[in-house]
């Protein structure tokens, strides 16, 4: 039995649903991943349904955190995963992230 679907979710920033930025990494990370898992539900699948994410964070102090915080969300779901320090589409984001997810 093969893939028969395949989402795309493209970068999702630390706003939640009511717009505002936390100001911590931890806060922002939760953020992020709860919009992803938001992504999943609307194509009905789950987190063990990702096959490949992208974190991009603004400084390599957070790289920890980032671990942390994807590991207490996603539990033992291990996917490829790459991570690049890079510069934030807006001051004030600490983190970004794209996943592919397949069913």
């Amino acid at each position: 039995k093969g893939t028969t679907r395949r989402l795309y979710i493209s970068g999702q920033a630390p706003v939640s649903v009511g717009g505002t930025v936390p100001e911590t990494f931890d806060a922002q990370a939760r953020v992020v991943w709860t919009n992803i898992l938001a992504q999943l539900h609307a194509a009905d699948m789950t987190p063990e349904n990702i096959v490949k994410a992208t974190t991009f964070l603004a400084e390599r102090k957070y790289r920890d955190q980032n671990r942390d915080v994807r590991m207490d969300i996603l539990g033992g779901h291990t996917f490829a995963l790459t991570v690049v320090l890079a510069g934030m589409f807006e001051d004030g984001w600490l983190l970004e992230i794209d996943a592919i997810a397949e069913a």
